[in-house]
């Protein structure tokens, strides 16, 4: 095939030398015969996709006393890219205990048929056909333990492609506070292969997509704001009728703005470690870090700095602590 030729809509010289070897000569495409058992335990499992039309038959043997895939084999139904995918998966399985292959994922397939670590073995519009060879590896341990195959799913997975699931994604919208959909890809890679979970219209057909979880995920922050300003609101202003998250905020402000500079211009720094109220008086809690931890000053000098920096700002009466 011709350097340019088209592959699935991808160049050719989208896919690793890998990929191609494996295409054209897969090393472990066969199968396994009833007769070749003998005291292991033959599995045989298909698993086809439907977003593509592509499917995967899976030979496994495995020795029952131990439960370790002796020997495994595949056959294709679909395109090349499932072919070299295949290939890759059934080499990864052989050796490894039935439990230990159900931690094998579409990404660790992807990244064996690589040629250098940082550049993709396949183009992302493909990537499902690794997707599929992590499923058929699924479905060949459900038929070994008897299970059902969905019982390997213990979270909501809304990337197939870099299993990524939508606790994981909420979680670092809400801590990065993302905004888009390229910082979501940016951050967790979902979304940056076949992009089928982005939003309605990818080749697959998906019940909650990145941009319903985006969506919830800023109305959420939006109601939080206004919760927080309603809060401050009944407030009179004052340090003392501040909750707890509000005085850190408070007290953080003030050491960014006018203490760190100085502290970092010297190579040090300072923590906020808490802040406790005794009989009246806001003990703050701080910590020194880098040349800060060593200075002479940083019980005096320093230590009365940023006790009178922080009284005459926030016009309460708090006492400095080095922890």
């Amino acid at each position: 095939m011709a350097r340019d030729d088209l592959i699935g809509g991808a160049l050719w010289e989208e896919y690793s030398q890998e990929v191609q070897r494996r295409m054209d000569n897969p090393s472990n495409m066969g199968e396994i015969r009833e007769e070749e058992a003998g005291e292991n335990k033959l599995i045989i499992a298909d698993f086809g996709a439907e977003s593509c039309g592509d499917a995967v038959r899976l030979y496994w043997l495995i020795d029952p006393k131990t439960d370790t895939i002796t020997k495994s084999k595949f056959k294709s139904f679909g395109c090349g890219t499932a072919i070299a995918s295949s290939d890759m998966m059934a080499e990864l399985c052989m050796g490894k205990s039935v439990d230990e292959a159900l931690k094998i994922t579409n990404i660790d397939v992807e990244k064996a048929l690589r040629d250098t670590p940082d550049i993709p073995a396949v183009p992302g519009q493909k990537m499902h056909c690794s997707v599929m060879a992590y499923d058929v590896i699924k479905k060949a341990a459900s038929m070994y333990k008897g299970v059902d195959m969905e019982s390997f799913e213990t979270e909501f997975i809304i990337c197939e492609c870099a299993r990524v699931t939508q606790d994981t994604i909420k979680e670092v919208i809400k801590l990065n506070k993302l905004s888009s959909i390229e910082e979501i890809i940016d951050y967790t890679k979902a979304g940056g292969f076949c992009k089928s979970c982005i939003k309605p219209g990818g080749h697959e057909k998906k019940d909650v997509y990145l941009v319903d979880l985006l969506a919830e995920m800023l109305e959420l922050k939006d109601a939080e704001e206004k919760s927080r300003k309603i809060i401050e609101a009944k407030g009179d202003g004052t340090f003392s009728s501040m909750g707890l998250v509000q005085k850190i905020k408070s007290v953080e402000s003030i050491l960014e703005q006018y203490i760190r500079p100085t502290l970092k211009a010297d190579g040090g720094d300072v923590e906020l470690i808490d802040i406790q109220e005794q009989e009246g008086v806001y003990q703050v809690l701080i910590k020194y870090q880098g040349e800060c931890m060593s200075c002479s000053m940083n019980t005096t000098t320093t230590l009365a700095g940023i006790e009178d920096m922080l009284n005459f700002k926030l016009k309460a009466p708090i006492k400095v602590i080095v922890t």
